[in-house]
């Protein structure tokens, strides 16, 4: 199985970044290729600029990459309560492309912050339009405060519970 795993961030330190790595390890039995948001950047989506640029290579690309997997797992940032802008930017110029962003893969959907809703905001929505773009949600997880629950010097989930929860949800991306 070929699992395409990113973060929803351009944060070069971003937790939601740590969070899949981490999470990719835990897939002992798939080819994983995680990917990074900075070497997907386009300029602002708008109409004018589509007319003017056309479809962007970049964008082109992510979508092959996608087309590629088997799977994917994205752990979104959450920024004012929703995606963040470098996210939301690469998925729309990749919507005018293709609508079917995600094209029929199936997805586990994480999400991380430093407070205690864990950007469950953004993961509620990522979750409630996955079908809408032909991705098929085969488990979401927030994790809340991620500085109290992640060991960032081991790199990986200290609290057993979400190690658990983590678990079961990339069971399920592999059934």
């Amino acid at each position: 199985m070929k699992v395409l795993a990113f973060a929803g961030s351009s944060s070069k330190n971003s937790i939601n970044k740590q969070l899949v790595t981490y999470a990719t390890k835990l897939l002992e039995e798939a080819h994983v290729e995680i990917l990074d948001l900075n070497d997907y950047e386009i300029p602002l989506f708008s109409e004018d600029k589509e007319k003017e640029l056309g479809q962007p290579a970049l964008a082109k690309e992510f979508l092959s990459k996608i087309g590629e997997s088997d799977a994917l797992i994205i752990s979104f940032a959450e920024h004012n309560g929703s995606y963040s802008a470098a996210y939301k930017n690469l998925f729309d110029w990749c919507s005018r492309i293709n609508t079917k962003v995600f094209q029929n893969k199936s997805l586990v959907l994480l999400a991380t912050s430093p407070g205690p809703g864990g950007g469950s905001n953004v993961l509620a929505a990522a979750n409630k339009s996955a079908s809408f773009f032909h991705g098929n949600v085969k488990a979401t997880l927030s994790i809340p405060s991620f500085y109290e629950n992640f060991d960032m010097e081991n790199k990986s989930l200290k609290n057993e519970e979400i190690q658990t929860q983590l678990t079961m949800a990339l069971k399920e991306l592999l059934t």
